[in-house]
């Protein structure tokens, strides 16, 4: 299974009452079966993981596998703190029949853990002990820390770290990245406002929140870019612009929920203690998302 494409980064289902919906999450990957989707990301940022028990992220897990069609590449979100527990998700997705496991670089202990030496340890030993390949994931703007660019081009030689998941936006040091790892190993852009350039650059793919509400808009990039065709890349990754802004820079996971909403894919409410967007919200995501119905 090649490792490339457009991958959304799931949003969880809940119900009103704030449990997981699964009914709506069979919808949801259902629905998304039908666009041309390389696969899908399950319990990552989006999926508002720091708020869920590791029962209810398997669980999560196991509906989308039921749910994915075959051929869709599965990418379980499995960070924790430590490696112990790092691993022990890893290896149940692995049992599952997830794919590939989204580590994401361990921060609470900012004093011990913004180290390179200490990052490079919990990845090299989740990967040792991980079923299934690992993919680093950068994500500064939550942990406050970024992977320095000399730290995972030491990683990409791990023999079971297959790539990374870089959602920083800064496609200067995706450019970095991509020149200094070794051959093979697969960058992906978590930035649904500048997934299109890093394609240009040479990432593999994008894993997207955006691509929840605007799946195909993220697809006709990504077929833009594969075919050459970069003026229609451009201009697609252009109309995607504002909605990706609004919802990533303002709004967070609510707002992309309620543009769910308003395409025909079930986001719900989410889980308490984020609020729901305002009337006012809710007219500002209706405006950006106009003519980008899917």
């Amino acid at each position: 299974m090649k490792l490339q494409g457009i991958f959304p980064a799931l949003a969880t289902c809940f119900d009103h009452q704030g449990g997981l919906y699964k009914a709506k999450v069979l919808h949801n990957v259902e629905k998304l079966n039908q666009v041309g989707l390389a696969g899908y990301t399950v319990c990552g940022s989006t999926g508002e993981t720091p708020l869920l028990s590791v029962e209810e992220r398997i669980q999560s897990m196991e509906w989308v596998k039921q749910a994915a069609a075959e051929g869709k590449i599965l990418i379980a979100g499995v960070g924790a703190e430590s490696v112990f527990e790092t691993v022990k998700v890893a290896n149940r997705a692995a049992d599952i029949g997830f794919h590939y496991a989204l580590a994401l670089t361990p921060f609470y202990y900012k004093t011990q853990m913004h180290r390179p030496e200490t990052q490079a340890l919990y990845f090299r030993a989740v990967a040792d002990q991980s079923k299934i390949p690992v993919l680093l994931y950068n994500i500064p703007q939550v942990t406050g820390y970024a992977l320095p660019v000399e730290t995972v081009a030491e990683l990409s030689h791990h023999p079971n770290i297959a790539g990374m998941k870089d959602s920083s936006g800064d496609n200067n040091r995706m450019k970095q990245v991509l020149a200094a790892v070794k051959p093979g190993f697969q960058v992906f852009s978590g930035s649904g406002a500048g997934f299109g350039e890093a394609l240009q650059l040479g990432a593999a793919g994008a894993i997207l929140a955006i691509a929840n509400p605007l799946p195909y808009a993220c697809v006709t990039v990504w077929e833009a870019f594969r075919t050459r065709e970069f003026e229609a890349a451009n201009d697609w990754q252009a109309r995607i612009l504002p909605a990706a802004k609004l919802i990533a820079g303002k709004l967070g996971i609510p707002g992309l929920k309620y543009a769910m909403d308003l395409n025909g894919y079930y986001g719900g409410p989410p889980r308490l203690p984020f609020v729901p967007p305002t009337a006012e919200e809710k007219a500002e995501i209706e405006k950006v998302f106009d003519g980008l119905r899917s």
